[in-house]
Parts: C-alpha cells; sequence; structure tokens
C-alpha cells in the first residue's frame, strides 16, 4: 500500500480547518491538528492525522461537544477540571494553562481532569511544559485494553503515563512517555486499517492465546509490558487518572471506536514542577548536562550504534520530516480527503512520490 509524503504544515492547517468546519472553535481546532501532526512528524503515526477521521465521526455525531465550557474548581495545589465531553487536547491543553500560575505560586499544581476524550499523546503536554520550564507527569486512562493479570478479558486501559524534563536551549526536552502494554494500542488499530498482522508478543486474542491478527487482537487484550508489572502500572493510572478525577473507569471508559458506546469521559491527571521554585535553573541544567553527559559516555554493547535520551528520537525524527514530509498511506489520505470534500476543505497535494511509511512504526525505545 503506498504513501506519499505531505508537509506537515499544510497537514496541520487541514485538520484544523476540518475541525472548525465541524463547529470546533479556532484556537481548540489548532491545538488538536497540532498534536496530531507533531506525534505524526515524531514517528508516532497511531497517534497522527489518521485519528482525525474518527474525531470528525464523533463531533458530526454529538459524541463530542465542539465546543466545551470546563469548569474549573481550585482546592490549594489541587485543579479539578470537568472538560464538558470536549476534544481532549483541547481540555488538557486548556488545564495545563490554567495549572501553570498554581505551579508559579506553589512550586507544584496537581490537575485531574474528568469528561473528556482521546488526548493523544501525552509527550505533547510534556514538551509544552518543558518548553515554559516546567517539569511534569501526564497520564490519561483509555478504553478496556489489558485483562487483569491472570484474566482473559480486557479491563483496564492500556494507560499511559509520559515524563517531561526541560533541557538547554538547543537541546530536546527529556520526554519518557510510556504505555502499560508492550504497544500503545494505536498500533494495533493502524495495523488493523492497513491490513497487516501484528508482530508476535504484542497481543492476545479473546481466549486469552498469543495472536497476531490485528482484529483478533482488538477483540482480546494486549500484552502488559513487563508482565504482571504493567497491569500494575495499569492499575495504578486506572486510579490516579479515573477515580481522583471521578472519570470514567475500567469498562465504563467509552471507547470512541465502538458504534454503540455514548461518551468517553475519559480522565487525564498531570502534575506539573514549577522547578526554578526550589532550585536554580544554572544549577539544574548543569546536572542535567552532566548526567547526560555520562549517560552518552557507557560503553556500547555490540551492535548498539549510538546510546539515545529519551525524547530524542521524537525530536531527530520531526527534523527529518519536516524536510521529507509526513508520510500518509493511501487508504488514510482517501479517508481524510471524503472528510474534506464534506466540509469545503481541499486535501493538500504530496511533495513526493510514494514513500516508506506504510508500516506500523516501532515503538519508541529510550
Amino acid at each position: 500500500m503506498e504513501a506519499n509524503r505531505y508537509a506537515g504544515e499544510e497537514l496541520r492547517a487541514f485538520a484544523a480547518a476540518v475541525l472548525e468546519r465541524l463547529g470546533v472553535g479556532a484556537d481548540d481546532a489548532f491545538r488538536t491538528a497540532d498534536s496530531l501532526i507533531r506525534a505524526d512528524l515524531e514517528g508516532h503515526a497511531s497517534h497522527g492525522i489518521s485519528r482525525l477521521p474518527i474525531y470528525a465521526r464523533r463531533l458530526e455525531q454529538g459524541r463530542i461537544n465542539p465546543n466545551p465550557r470546563l469548569a474549573f474548581e481550585r482546592k490549594g495545589a489541587v485543579l479539578l477540571v470537568d472538560g464538558d465531553n470536549g476534544l481532549g487536547q483541547a481540555v488538557t491543553f486548556r488545564a495545563l494553562q490554567a495549572a501553570y500560575s498554581i505551579a508559579d505560586e506553589l512550586g507544584v499544581a496537581a490537575v485531574f481532569i474528568r469528561a473528556s476524550n482521546h488526548f493523544g499523546a501525552a509527550a505533547y503536554y510534556c514538551q509544552e511544559a518543558a518548553g515554559r520550564g516546567y517539569a511534569s507527569i501526564v497520564t490519561t486512562n483509555t478504553p478496556p485494553g489489558i485483562a487483569p493479570w491472570g484474566g482473559k478479558q480486557a479491563f483496564v486501559g492500556t494507560n499511559p503515563i509520559a515524563f517531561g524534563f526541560p533541557a538547554e536551549s538547543g537541546s530536546p526536552p527529556i520526554v519518557a512517555d510510556l504505555s502499560a502494554s508492550v504497544v500503545a494500542r494505536g498500533k494495533i488499530i493502524a495495523a488493523h486499517q492497513l491490513g497487516r498482522p501484528i508482530p508476535e508478543g504484542w497481543a492476545l486474542d479473546s481466549d486469552g492465546r498469543p495472536t497476531t491478527d490485528a482484529a483478533a487482537a482488538l477483540q482480546g487484550s494486549l500484552v502488559p509490558l513487563g508482565g504482571a508489572k504493567g497491569y500494575a502500572q495499569a492499575l495504578a493510572i486506572e486510579l490516579l487518572s479515573g477515580v481522583l478525577a471521578q472519570a470514567a473507569v475500567g469498562p465504563e471508559v467509552g471507547n470512541l471506536y465502538r458504534e454503540e458506546d455514548g461518551r468517553a469521559n475519559i480522565g487525564h491527571m498531570i502534575l506539573l514542577f514549577r522547578i526554578w521554585h526550589w532550585l536554580e535553573p544554572e544549577t539544574y541544567f548543569r546536572t542535567v548536562r552532566t548526567l547526560v553527559e555520562q549517560i552518552k559516555a557507557v560503553p556500547l554493547r555490540e551492535g548498539a550504534e549510538r546510546i539515545w535520551i529519551p525524547g530524542e528520537r521524537r525530536f531527530h525524527s520531526a527534523a527529518a520530516h519536516e524536510t521529507a514530509g509526513v508520510p500518509v498511506p493511501d487508504r488514510v489520505r482517501r479517508e481524510l480527503a471524503q472528510w474534506g470534500e464534506r466540509c469545503g476543505v481541499r486535501f493538500p497535494p504530496p511533495l513526493a512520490g510514494p514513500g516508506d511509511g506504510t508500516s506500523p512504526e516501532k515503538e519508541e525505545r529510550p
């Protein structure tokens, strides 16, 4: 299946325009589109523009509120946010903006968000915070994807957690974005959409048996990262993002890809740290620089080409795709173009001929 390459800026403008035609406010549309295209640029197409059609369909059906009126309630360092069923990226970014002043005042802010939707890559918010000098931890719960250890039915989500730390000017922020499963569910969805098998060790079918069939995997469960440890991580994040945020939990979390489901009521959690509240920037950056240099100086094992710091791959991938363009599989392009026609928005022309971006990308490793 072919994939042409497209300018990231043009894809961003297209996605934002489609969302605006569906009633989303300009700022929220841009933020959502920016999240999707940044994921594509960084090599994580499972959280990229391929998600736009399902967002558009749910907006059109009224399952997502295009113009949410967020409610904020502050309790000391804690900010409680009701997202009014808005797009996850728009809700989370607005909540993050509101939390900065709390972290500035107290050194830390804890944000718990309910009544939200799929918010894209958790790394996006860590990058945003790091760019403003804040360290952060971001979590979200998701529709059931992992079975309790020893069970065969998905119950808790794949529930990612991301960590972000500022870096000196000219260096990418240190960002680790980890799903509680061996692979993000979005990669299974991408493989299913492309009609491709998935690697062994990614998922189990509905009977709890290993499978390489993406459709069977979506009906079954994903293998937790580290076995029982991954399940424990998923459950902990379910408590943080779901229970503490008063959002849906476990099987109650709605799935955008299930026609019979209602509102998702997904929950998110953000911990925001204003580092300069207790640590001088010069001290922080010097310590981080020394740490990174020491890590890079570790002798390489046989076959390894270099040691990566979490977030570096994203940085280099984005730079490469900014130049060469974002690969969009032809099936995804057709679906996007159809939504463009329905919304009166022209899909941009390709930059070049067929590329190599049709396979589900490899999971980033530090």
